[in-house]
C-alpha cells in the first residue's frame, strides 16, 4: 500500500479547517428584540394583575350579592400590584443595562 502524500493531506488538512471555521457557532450578540420582549412582559403583568383583581372582585361580590363594590377595590388593587410589579421589572432592566456599560467600559 501506498503512504499517502504530505502535502496532499496537509491540503486536505486544512480545507477541514477552514469548513469547521465557517461552521463554528457565532458568539451569541445582544438581539434589539430583547426590549420588546421586556416590554411585553411588563404590560402582560399589568393586564394580568387588574384581569386577577377583577375576578376576585367579581367573585366576591356574586358570592355576597353585594353591589360591584369588592369588584372596583379589587380592581383598584390589582392595578397597584401590575404597576409595582412593571417596576421591579423595570428596575431589573436598569440594573442589566447598567452591568453592560461597566462590563464595556472593562472590556
Amino acid at each position: 500500500m501506498k503512504s499517502p502524500d504530505p502535502k496532499k493531506l496537509k491540503e486536505l488538512d486544512n480545507r477541514i479547517a477552514k469548513v469547521r471555521l465557517a461552521r463554528a457557532p457565532k458568539p451569541a450578540k445582544e438581539e434589539h428584540h430583547t426590549m420588546a420582549n421586556m416590554a411585553w412582559r411588563m404590560v402582560i403583568e399589568l393586564v394580568a394583575g387588574i384581569a386577577i383583581g377583577f375576578g376576585v372582585g367579581y367573585g366576591l361580590d356574586w358570592l355576597f350579592g353585594t353591589i360591584p363594590i369588592f369588584l372596583i377595590l379589587f380592581i383598584g388593587l390589582g392595578l397597584a400590584a401590575g404597576i409595582r410589579t412593571m417596576m421591579r421589572t423595570a428596575e431589573e432592566v436598569q440594573k442589566m443595562h447598567v452591568a453592560q456599560a461597566v462590563e464595556d467600559k472593562k472590556g
